[in-house]
């Protein structure tokens, strides 16, 4: 992998490690929206490979993968940051109806009302239900949970998944993490279940839902961002 004068061969490093950077893109799109595309991360992924060939010393004593995959997941959290799809201030609504909700599950030891968790943030029911069409929940896990830099003392994923499927270690955190979401799901209000059901395993978009259970559009989205919020609350616990 060394050309003569002892320098790292870019062209065949590019080649060995590009399986690297598509898995480590694979890994991280599953836990975005589908608005984010995974050859987009490949892209920069790619980019951030070959800035770690150029950059790695191997006197620095850790090996190349390592130190590649920290620059090439670094590389596709940069570019997620730069387009982040979600406002900051519709991500601290988002946050504060999450910990609503985790509170009110702690006391009453079921899943809260609508009402409940309306009254626990200080709104009238009308006035929740709006900021919960403005947030949009439709994102399950958020890029400072990826990134590591929320407010949270450590983060969601930091606690649920490793950075490679090849390490025992990450597999068995993801396999917990997909056990605990499942398991989460199960908790929700039925006409809940049904719509993450719809969501998720079925692909409907939200204008279908509403036709299925003959409401409109904008309160079907108004129980996806509140199905949200109560799924992040209860994978927290884990």
């Amino acid at each position: 992998m060394y050309t003569a004068k002892g320098t790292l061969n870019r062209d065949a490093q590019l080649r060995q490690y590009t399986p690297l950077v598509r898995r480590l893109a694979h890994h991280m799109i599953a836990k975005l929206p589908p608005s984010v595309e995974v050859d987009d991360l490949i892209q920069v992924g790619m980019i951030g490979l070959t800035e770690a060939i150029s950059r790695f010393e191997p006197t620095q004593g850790v090996q190349f993968e390592t130190f590649a995959s920290q620059r090439i997941r670094g590389a596709m959290i940069d570019e997620l940051r730069g387009g982040d799809w979600m406002s900051r201030g519709s991500r601290k609504s988002q946050k504060d109806i999450e910990k609503a909700v985790h509170r009110l599950q702690q006391k009453l030891q079921r899943p809260p009302l609508e009402s409940e968790i309306a009254q626990e943030l200080g709104l009238a029911l009308a006035d929740y239900q709006q900021l919960l069409a403005k947030v949009r929940g439709t994102q399950l896990v958020y890029l400072e949970d990826i990134s590591g830099h929320g407010d949270d003392e450590d983060s969601f994923l930091d606690r649920h998944a490793g950075e490679s499927d090849s390490e025992p270690s990450a597999v068995l955190q993801d396999q917990r993490m997909r056990v605990a979401l499942v398991g989460a799901i199960k908790l929700l209000p039925d006409r809940e279940q049904k719509i993450m059901s719809m969501y998720y395993e079925h692909d409907m978009n939200l204008k279908e839902i509403a036709a299925v259970l003959g409401v409109t559009e904008s309160r079907i989205c108004q129980l996806h961002s509140q199905s949200i919020a109560r799924l992040r609350a209860k994978l927290r616990e884990h």
